[in-house]
């Protein structure tokens, strides 16, 4: 199989047939062996009712029906498992990706053999205020910690290799950065495609401003994860022993100071009242609890099970 077509959406009843459809056509004019796969993540109105009717008119949709919303990487990941296509292609429900941009990406990653491909929606036709001028501040911000010149990692339209969607874990709110985490991985053929843009044609976005403050605490996140989750005691064991260390040469200090004072019978005052006292026990006190969070950290890691993320209600055709 060619291509499978991975589809995460949340209450988009009026946009499905008519995305179901412009995909069927780029399908067939490009005689494409393809399933489409689209994962209902909760929604509440009737989305899935006309799921599970394109799935028996055609055997090649295939669906996921999530008993209530559990976000976009949760869908993504039940997607990425059940996926059977060479090329793994993903887009939103709501029309403003454009599916005649499949044949291009699927050429992108087997003719240049690529990892991923992502799209850059360059021009536009969101908000500016309110999504456009946030979306460039958070995507600069994001090259620098990613170390990847991509100017759109929000674009839900983006090509993979079936290998690295079956080796890289979508995980929390991390749907934005698949690119990062198939870098971390290995896979590091990585190219960006500008791709158009549509204006919404139904109903109303999903995501609201407070999703670039989540998507920056999920770059911290998955950059400290990058570079110490594996061995947490680095940074915390680290932290922990200098603080400790610092505490202790200025606890040291004070005791040898208040020692040389009682010894040339010099008038000082308590160690009690010195304020440098409470701080170097202070440090001292924290740079033990840094050495232990890393401990901790470490045992957590080492004893870290899979638990469900998300309850699947349904199937189709799979």
């Amino acid at each position: 199989m060619q291509l499978s077509i991975v589809i995460p959406l949340l209450n988009e009843e009026k946009s499905l047939p008519e995305l179901y459809n412009w995909i069927l056509e780029v399908m067939l004019a490009h005689s494409f062996s393809y399933e489409i796969i689209f994962i209902n993540d909760g929604s509440t109105d009737h989305s899935w009712q006309i799921i599970e009717d394109l799935a028996t008119t055609n055997h090649l949709v295939k669906a996921i029906h999530f008993k209530k919303n559990y976000g976009k990487s949760q869908a993504l990941h039940a997607g990425f498992l059940i996926a059977q296509g060479d090329v793994v292609i993903t887009m939103d429900a709501d029309l403003q990706d454009n599916p005649e941009e499949i044949p291009e990406l699927y050429q992108l990653i087997t003719k240049d053999n690529l990892d991923i491909v992502s799209g850059w929606k360059k021009k536009r036709y969101d908000n500016v205020i309110t999504k456009n001028l946030p979306s460039k501040l958070f995507n600069l911000a994001a090259r620098k910690v990613a170390g990847l010149e991509l100017h759109d990692f929000n674009c839900g339209l983006k090509a993979y290799r079936l290998e690295v969607v079956k080796n890289i874990d979508v995980y929390g709110e991390m749907h934005r950065y698949i690119p990062l985490l198939a870098k971390n991985a290995g896979y590091t053929k990585i190219r960006e495609k500008e791709v158009k843009h549509q204006a919404r044609k139904y109903g109303e976005t999903k995501f609201g401003s407070e999703r670039f403050l989540h998507g920056l605490l999920d770059l911290i996140t998955i950059w400290f994860l990058s570079k110490f989750g594996k061995n947490p005691m680095h940074l915390f064991g680290g932290l922990g022993i200098l603080m400790f260390f610092v505490g202790f040469l200025s606890a040291l200090y004070i005791g040898v100071s208040k020692l040389y004072h009682l010894y040339h019978q010099i008038q000082d005052i308590l160690v009690t009242q010195n304020p440098w006292f409470y701080i170097a026990l202070t440090v001292m006190i924290i740079g033990t609890l840094f050495f232990l969070t890393g401990f901790v950290a470490e045992l957590i890691l080492r004893s870290n099970r899979k638990t469900e993320r998300y309850k699947v209600s349904k199937t189709l055709n799979h």
